[in-house]
């Protein structure tokens, strides 16, 4: 699959961009474990322009984690040309546009999702934008506003019209949130356009390698985008990146690999932060981790670590759970069998 002149090969299953969540670090774990791009969280235009600090560092790519896209979203077809200007100067190898952020502080003030409700302004907003640059544009939008408007398989051809490189759908309408389950028939139809020539990459609920395989082979994406399931997770890139390329699993990441990936999160978090605001960054990774999944009574434990404010405490935390709780969960496991 190509973006413009970026070549992702066959099948590529690429990082989302997600607010809190793609930071640097995290982005260059998954792409180590088999991302084949990613993207960056998304970046107000208006605060863009005007030089945020907080906003402007998002703008920083390693080399590698490349290909890297940033993603920009606004509501004015100006502001946005000039921040797409802004950040192609950072170097980015694709800038896509946000028409899919459901949550109230943006669609409710007419980005993200919000323009859903007013198409003719989404569309000057994609012109704008890839006017602007020379880089690849790509948008990244929902199925429509509710259940009565999905318009995605106009929405996509007109688009296209406006030159964008490559179409990413998330199977939900703004209405639904992150609630439901995402309509992968609506993004095949999508697919199955003839009049569309870009590729389209599809987005939502694909938690699993086998649910990868299903987006190729049952409904004909060109790229598969995956966002919540990969949060406290970045490993599950080998399974579905192997699922996806070679039709079968490769071995796990051991426990301790695992840990050591999330122990480097949270020192590359606390390095990029400070320690305080660092730990407070990366307790969602911790909360979403499967690792720690079906541990028995481990509430308390989840508690602490979730509580933990200082590297020594936190750290102290994980190695008791590395050391003494799983140790003793798999030789009561093995007992049993």
């Amino acid at each position: 699959m190509k973006i413009g002149n970026i070549d992702l090969g066959p099948r590529p299953v690429m990082l989302a961009p997600m607010e809190d969540v793609t930071d640097r670090s995290f982005r260059l774990i998954c792409k180590e474990q088999g991302a084949d791009m990613v993207y960056t969280e998304f970046v107000s235009a208006d605060a863009l322009i005007r030089n945020i600090a907080a906003t402007t560092r998002k703008l920083h790519i390693s080399p590698g984690e490349r290909p890297t896209a940033i993603q920009i979203y606004g509501r004015e077809p100006d502001v946005m040309a000039e921040a797409a200007r802004i950040v192609a100067e950072a170097g980015p190898d694709i800038i896509d546009i946000n028409f899919g952020c459901p949550v109230k502080k943006v669609a409710g003030k007419g980005a993200g999702a919000g323009l859903l409700r007013d198409i003719p302004k989404m569309l000057a907003i994609t012109r704008a934008v890839v006017n602007s640059v020379s880089l690849p544009v790509t948008v990244k939008t929902r199925l429509g506003w509710d259940h009565e408007n999905k318009i995605i398989v106009d929405l996509a051809e007109q688009l296209q019209d406006c030159g964008i490189r490559a179409l990413t759908v998330h199977g939900r309408t703004r209405s639904q949130m992150y609630t439901g389950s995402a309509d992968w028939d609506m993004i095949a139809r999508v697919k199955a356009n003839p009049r569309l020539t870009i590729p389209v990459i599809g987005n939502g609920d694909i938690t699993t390698p086998q649910q990868v395989a299903e987006a190729f082979d049952r409904y004909g994406v060109d790229g598969v985008m995956v966002g919540r399931a990969s949060i406290g997770a970045p490993w599950i890139f080998r399974q579905m990146k192997a699922m996806a390329a070679e039709g079968h699993l490769v071995d796990e990441l051991t426990t301790a690999e695992k840990f050591a990936l999330v122990r480097r999160q949270i020192h590359e978090s606390i390095d990029r932060i400070d320690e305080y605001r660092g730990i407070l960054h990366i307790r969602r990774h911790l909360a979403a981790s499967t690792l720690f999944k079906g541990i028995p009574h481990f509430r308390d434990t989840r508690i602490a670590m979730l509580r933990a404010s200082t590297l020594d405490e936190l750290e102290s935390i994980l190695s008791h759970i590395e050391n003494d709780i799983i140790p003793r969960l798999d030789t009561a496991t093995t007992q049993q069998i």
